[in-house]
């Protein structure tokens, strides 16, 4: 395995989590004004696209196990290389909520996701599973049109960050984004209890739609 990717993963997930939580964490009571849910979705929307553009090209700049896991079932990763990457994955999460815990003024969530009590509009199971599924579907295919042979050349970081950042815009007040089972780990880690008590769902739910993604991609490209 190449120890370079892994770094890339690493780093890329670590500065993938930390736009999330910096932005939740402090966005919310600014002196100025709260940046609120469009400020945490263009801070990941944004961060995704710089880290595509400029590490993106080591690893291959998935930061994200389920995305990991939909291109080998779209074919365009090896399965005996997702192990290690979703590992880098994970513990970049991991760092980036620890550093900001040590920064301090962390809320006792951590910017962590939940359904039922957990979610801002408290939706149940079933809709938490469904929109994350489903966005997670949504984002693989994305990726995988954008990143094609035949794709214009340079605008794919564009179309995944926007992406990205449309898809926090619709669901952070579901189940606080997750569409990303590393970014969901480390601050349920943190947060413990019931956040981490429903983490499952934010693995399972992820995972299912970037495979679902990534086949309905290969069958529309065929």
């Amino acid at each position: 395995m190449n120890l370079k990717a892994l770094s890339a993963e690493f780093i890329g997930t670590f500065m993938l989590t930390s736009s999330v939580l910096g932005a939740a964490f402090y966005s919310f009571g600014a002196p100025s004004g709260a940046a609120g849910i469009v400020g945490v979705a263009l801070s990941i929307g944004i961060t995704v696209m710089v880290l595509a553009r400029s590490i993106g090209h080591i690893s291959g700049g998935h930061y994200n196990p389920a995305v990991t896991l939909g291109l080998v079932a779209g074919g365009r990763f090896p399965i005996g290389d997702a192990v290690p990457y979703i590992v880098a994955q994970c513990l970049g999460a991991i760092a980036a909520t620890a550093v900001f815990a040590t920064i301090g003024n962390a809320p006792a969530s951590y910017a962590a996701n939940g359904y039922g009590d957990l979610s801002m509009i408290k939706a149940g199971l079933v809709s938490v599973f469904l929109i994350e599924a489903l966005l997670t579907a949504f984002f693989l295919i994305v990726i995988m049109g954008s990143t094609r042979a035949s794709a214009p050349a340079g605008f794919a970081p564009l179309s995944i960050g926007l992406t990205l950042t449309a898809i926090h815009l619709m669901s952070i007040p579901v189940s606080n984004t997750s569409v990303n089972p590393a970014r969901s780990l480390g601050p349920a880690l943190f947060a413990g209890g019931e956040y981490l008590g429903q983490i499952w769902l934010f693995w399972v739910a992820p995972i299912l739609g970037a495979v679902v993604g990534a086949i309905i991609y290969r069958w529309l490209d065929e």
